[in-house]
Formats: C-alpha cells, sequence, structure tokens
C-alpha cells in the first residue's frame, strides 16, 4: 500500500511554522511497512486543498490530511474532504457533547465557533478525541481512504497511533517493516563519496531485481555534519531488517573505512570520547576562533565528564601568551597551535590537548586568509603535532567546520594509535 501525506495551512507554506509532522508521520508508516512516496504541503484555500487531496488520491491508496481542524474560518479540511467525497457534512451531535463536556471540565464556556468541529462528512468514521477538541476523521473515497488528524503535534501523534495506523495497516493486508541506518561520514566530498560506493550501488541495484530485501542507499549532505549515506531495507520484520542493515553497514565501512565516524545519531564528539576511555586518556582543548565551539559539543556527550577536563577560550593574542605560554611569532601559525595544545594538557592536567587557531573573516590575520585554520594535538609520549586546514565558507561556517575538523583530527590520530600504525 502507498500512503501520502497532506499538510495543511498556510503558516506552513510562509515559514512561520516548521513542518515536523510530516516527517513524524512518514516515520510511523515506514515502521509499520507502508509506503511514502509523497509529502505534500498546502496553504488554507479550499480549492487547492481540494486539488492536493484528489492529486494524492490518484496516485496512493491512503491520505493522511493534518491541520485544518480548528473552529476557526480558515480550518476548513473537512469541507474541502466532503468536497473530494461528494457528499454533504452532517452536525455530529455526540461529538459535539465531547467537546462541550472538554471545555465543562475546564471550568471554561465552549464558543459557539467550536460547534464547526462536530461537522462531519457523511459517511466518515469518527476517531475520538483524547487529548484535544478536534476529532479525527476517516473517509473512504471508493476503494481509498483519507484521515483527517488535527496539527496540534501531540494531538496528531496520540491520534496517529491510536485510530490511523492500525486501520491502514488492516487495510493494507500487509506485514512487514521499512527501517533505515544512517552511516556518518567526515571528510569526504559527495561526489567522492558517490565513486567509492557506485560499483556497489549498481551491485545492490542488479540484485534488486531477483530480491525483495535488497537494500537502497542515499547520500544526504549535512552541511558541518558531513555527508550522510542512508541504507533502507523493507524486511518482514525488525530482526530481520536489523540483519541486512548490518551487512550493508560492514559494507560501507569496508569500502570508505575510517571516514566513517558513526551511525544514525551517533556524533563526532561522541565517537572521540569514546577512543580516548578505551585508552583510559583525558582530554583538554584550547581554542581561538572556534571560542568554545569544541568543548561545547563535547560537553553535550552523556558522560563525558570521565574524559574531558576543560578547555580554555583565548581569543587574544596575550591570552594566548601569558596563559598558554605560545611562543613568540604569528598566533595563526602551526607552531601557535602546537603550542596551546601542549599548554591546555599541563594548564588543565589532561593527557591529551586539542587546539584550534585560525582566522574566521572576514579579514585576515598575520598575513594568513580567512578559513586558514591550525589543528594543535599533543598526546602522551609523542612530540606535538600541527595540521593546516583551508575552510571554505563565511566566518559562522568556518567556525562551525573547524570544530569538527578539530575533532575529526583527534580521532583519525586515535585510530591510527589504536591500529600501531602511527
Amino acid at each position: 500500500m502507498r500512503a501520502e501525506v497532506v499538510a495543511i495551512g498556510t503558516e506552513l507554506l510562509l515559514g512561520q511554522i516548521v513542518d515536523t509532522n510530516s516527517s513524524y508521520i512518514g516515520e510511523q508508516l515506514a515502521a509499520h511497512g507502508i509506503n511514502c512516496h509523497f509529502q505534500t504541503k498546502v496553504g488554507d484555500n479550499l480549492e487547492r486543498i481540494v486539488l492536493a487531496l484528489r492529486t494524492a488520491l490518484s496516485r496512493s491508496e491512503a491520505v493522511i490530511a493534518c491541520g485544518g481542524l480548528g473552529p476557526t474560518q480558515d480550518d476548513i479540511t473537512r469541507e474541502a474532504i466532503a468536497s473530494v467525497m461528494n457528499v454533504p457534512l452532517l452536525h455530529d451531535s455526540e461529538v459535539l457533547e465531547r467537546i462541550r463536556a472538554m471545555f465543562t471540565a475546564r471550568g471554561r464556556e465552549m464558543s459557539e465557533s467550536n460547534a464547526r468541529q462536530a461537522e462531519v462528512p457523511q459517511g466518515a468514521t469518527v476517531i475520538r478525541q483524547v487529548v484535544g477538541t478536534a476529532p479525527g476523521l476517516i473517509c473512504p473515497v471508493g476503494q481509498k481512504v483519507v484521515y483527517a488528524l488535527p496539527g496540534v503535534p501531540f494531538e496528531l501523534q496520540e491520534m496517529l497511533g491510536r485510530g490511523v495506523l492500525p486501520d491502514l495497516v488492516e487495510r493494507a493486508g500487509e506485514r512487514g517493516v521499512i527501517a533505515s541506518r544512517t552511516i556518518r561520514t567526515w571528510g569526504l566530498t559527495e561526489s567522492r563519496l558517490a565513486e567509492e560506493l557506485g560499483p556497489h550501488m549498481d551491485e545492490l541495484d542488479a540484485r534488486r531485481h531477483g530480491s525483495s530485501d535488497t537494500p537502497t542507499l542515499a547520500f544526504l549532505a549535512s552541511g558541518v555534519e558531513g555527508i550522510k549515506v542512508r541504507a533502507t531495507v523493507r524486511a518482514a520484520d525488525d530482526g530481520a531488517a536489523r540483519s541486512v542493515l548490518d551487512t550493508e553497514e560492514a559494507a560501507v565501512r569496508s569500502l570508505v573505512g575510517r571516514r566513517v565516524f558513526g551511525v544514525d545519531d551517533e556524533t563526532m564528539e561522541a565517537a572521540v570520547g569514546a577512543l580516548l576511555e578505551r585508552r583510559g586518556w583525558t582530554l583538554a582543548v584550547a581554542e581561538s576562533l572556534t571560542g568554545g565551539l569544541v568543548a561545547s559539543r563535547i560537553v553535550t556527550v552523556p558522560g563525558a565528564s570521565a574524559w574531558f577536563t576543560g578547555g580554555v577560550v583565548a581569543y587574544s593574542t596575550e591570552v594566548k601568551r601569558s596563559v598558554l605560554h605560545v611562543g613568540e611569532g604569528p598566533v595563526v601559525s602551526a607552531g601557535a597551535a602546537r603550542d596551546m595544545a601542549s599548554a591546555a594538557r599541563l594548564v588543565l592536567g589532561a593527557d591529551v590537548g586539542l587546539s584550534t587557531t585560525g582566522v574566521a573573516g572576514p579579514s585576515g590575520q598575520d598575513g594568513e586568509a580567512p578559513g586558514t585554520v591550525f589543528v594543535g594535538l599533543a598526546l602522551p609520549g609523542r612530540e606535538p603535532e600541527a595540521l593546516s586546514l583551508s575552510v571554505p565558507g563565511d566566518r559562522e561556517r568556518v567556525r562551525q567546520y573547524s570544530t569538527i575538523s578539530a575533532l575529526d583530527a583527534l580521532r583519525m590520530r586515535l585510530l591510527l594509535l589504536e591500529s600501531g600504525e602511527a
């Protein structure tokens, strides 16, 4: 079965509200093995809502409309669905009494405008409201169906799980799940990653013609979070899906190698923390152009206090020299980065020091152009080292890219040590 989402509300088109409902519905449909190929947004206009619903029904067996079930004059989803069904709206006294009782329970008097929420397209089934005043609707259109849900997220989520998904699964007569896993990479462009995975993706395409549980791969460029590779599979159950995704993750890792730093919600800073904990090492940071962004990302990791001692933001040249003992010469340099990393270890009592210094822009410094960044690393038993980076973008992007690049530099060095290659 194919289902489609139509999100209703002019505020969505104006960008005044972010449409989290469609993404939540899509996630839940996938978890129940229901394909969702289209999601549409439409404003509060009767003709355009009717067009959106009819278009969705022309290519899908089920449509989930969210929003436009409130008591005001611009809440016209009921009217649009009735038009699509070619039936009148009927007053449902039982729905009205439930609405009135909800107001009474809160010590308030129901406004007459709320009576509009008791209007139901003829032939539709009401999904009883529990947490809000708007009831949901199950509306047959020939052999197909339109579901109407309120736009308030917590109301929608409760009603989707209780009233829509069970009905959808029963209508579909299908069993199974659609599951995804996101493999997170850093340090490769999308085009280079596509080249490295291209032959494997061609192999998957060839296998898919004879196998229903062959996964698909897709790329998602995520800015300062790198390039994500999403593996998706339809399988009989969660266990079967997990097995396929485990195999696919292993295949991608074998092709991309250490550029993979995590999966799903695993962050770069969490990956660094795990490597430090395996060695029993602690980390301190000294930051200039990143201004505390590195430390800020680190402390979002649960349990970071076990391996992170703290950080120093040394933005001015004077602080670099007096607190971090940076020697004479340019402070945007490899030498300054090495000094800062070494001092971070000593000042904050850590095993490992990580530093950032550079030019965020818009103007240059010490003869270096905006986007020039040096990352310093100081590890036990090794001479301090520095890496030079050229980071693209405006001031904020330079700072954000520098932050994750510094963490990745440390991650890669720790991986090399772990494997005995460094």
